[in-house]
């Protein structure tokens, strides 16, 4: 296999052809099935985002064949949303909070993730205005994750030569994170779209260019 790109291809039949622990760990951010879709759309482009001609990706979360693969192939886990897919994830002390500093908003005061490490709980402080308007990184995804937050990441859990794997790319920020970091990675997203927007975000040498266009 090629490292460090990006496969356009379901992840499901690109895990099926990999052997058993072939990633040291896996930093995902699949669909939670809130219907994310319907509101990009209901949106209309104002939020900064485009479409791809994806429909029906946040109708339904992962399936447990999905969920089973992801641990197989993988020596570690760590996946975002992992309070929407508790029938799949077994009980960890050490999740993650991304506290996005909003208490003044109706929506949610941070997001949640889920890992397979036997550490204490984490939380990531990062405002979602500061992400949105502050840090020059230019939102092509409606659930896109800050660069930021998986380079925090991968220094709290990640070792030295670690191969990382998220099967859920999307718009690529844990990828170009796991480049700045200097792991070598490898991801999976469906969409040709998106593979294009992560394809030149890891072209660039900075955050501040402008990429996606």
């Amino acid at each position: 296999m090629e490292l460090n790109k990006v496969y356009q291809e379901d992840c499901l039949t690109f895990m099926r052809r990999l052997p058993d622990n072939y990633f040291d760990l896996i930093i995902t951010d699949p669909p939670y099935g809130i219907g994310a879709d319907v509101n990009q759309e209901a949106a209309g482009g104002k939020h900064g985002w485009r479409s791809y001609g994806e429909t029906n990706w946040d109708s339904s979360i992962p399936s447990k064949e999905v969920f089973d693969e992801m641990f197989r192939v993988s020596k570690n886990q760590i996946i975002w949303g992992g309070n929407y897919f508790t029938e799949y994830l077994p009980p960890r002390m050490c999740w993650l909070v991304w506290d996005k500093g909003q208490r003044e908003f109706s929506l949610a005061d941070g997001e949640l993730a889920w890992t397979s490490f036997s550490k204490a709980l984490r939380i990531f402080n990062m405002s979602r205005s500061s992400f949105k308007h502050g840090m020059n990184e230019r939102r092509e995804h409606p659930t896109q994750k800050p660069v930021k937050l998986g380079r925090w990441i991968l220094k709290k859990f990640a070792k030295e030569g670690d191969l990382i794997f998220d099967p859920f790319a999307g718009s690529g920020s844990f990828l170009v994170a796991s480049k700045q970091e200097g792991f070598s990675f490898v991801g999976c997203e469906i969409n040709k779209g998106y593979c294009d927007i992560i394809n030149t975000r890891l072209k660039q040498k900075t955050l501040n260019e402008v990429w996606g266009k």
